[in-house]
């Protein structure tokens, strides 16, 4: 209990500085960074998988091979991806492309899984309306399948706020240039404040997305999806 109480004064300590929200090196600034990192790379994460899920969903061909591909990129360490940015060369590209091969699999999956899920006769009475096959796939199986999109997408979100913090392992900026710079100066109130900013970032994403689920998801399927 001590050590937590100690941890919050810590951060509300260099929280409360009127040096951290002023320059380059202030909060805001640090966030947008962050913020930057995150938004290239979901979307080019999101325009990826859900391309490729919703046409292997649809389709039924090449799932085997795009989930098998998707689990093994899940299985890449975090470390491994600072190594890739490391040695490939010294720019933000490497930075991005490592989190878009983090954010693509949930995305991929999901969207997969999503669109293969959505009840046979829904697709049958889709056709007997006379929706051609891509007509059948945007207002019968996407709409069917937004809970689990929504949740790849949210999943991905929250992964690549958390570990865009690499991006201040070569050299760059975001939040994780706080606690890089904190180890390296033995500052433990830097490290627990880019910590606890980075959590609070990723709940703030989480409710985002909370909301999101809410605004564009069916109630109907929002009541079955509580009920499962």
């Amino acid at each position: 209990m001590n050590d937590l109480w100690n941890q919050i004064s810590l951060f509300w300590g260099w929280l409360t500085e009127p040096s951290q929200w002023q320059g380059d090196n202030g909060i805001p600034h640090r966030t947008l960074e962050h913020l930057y990192y995150t938004g290239v790379a979901l979307f080019a994460a999101a325009v990826i998988g859900l391309a490729l899920g919703l046409l292997v969903g649809h389709t039924g061909r090449g799932g085997f091979l795009a989930i098998s591909v998707a689990n093994v990129a899940r299985a890449i360490p975090t470390f491994g991806l600072v190594l890739f940015i490391v040695v490939i060369e010294y720019s933000i590209t490497p930075v991005l492309v490592a989190l878009v091969a983090l954010a693509v699999p949930p995305i991929l999956v999901n969207t997969f899984e999503g669109v293969r899920g959505v009840d046979a006769d829904a697709k049958d009475a889709a056709r007997g309306m006379g929706m051609t096959g891509w007509g059948v796939l945007w207002r019968a199986e996407l709409p069917m399948a937004l809970p689990l999109i929504l949740l790849g997408l949210r999943t991905s979100a929250i992964q690549v706020v958390a570990t865009a913090t690499i991006a201040a392992y070569p050299g760059f900026g975001g939040l994780g240039r706080y606690i890089i710079d904190g180890l390296a100066r033995n500052d433990y109130q830097l490290v627990v404040g880019g910590t606890v900013l980075v959590v609070l970032l990723a709940l703030i994403v989480q409710l985002v997305f909370a909301g999101l689920r809410r605004l564009v998801v069916s109630p109907g399927l929002l009541g079955s999806a509580r009920s499962s």
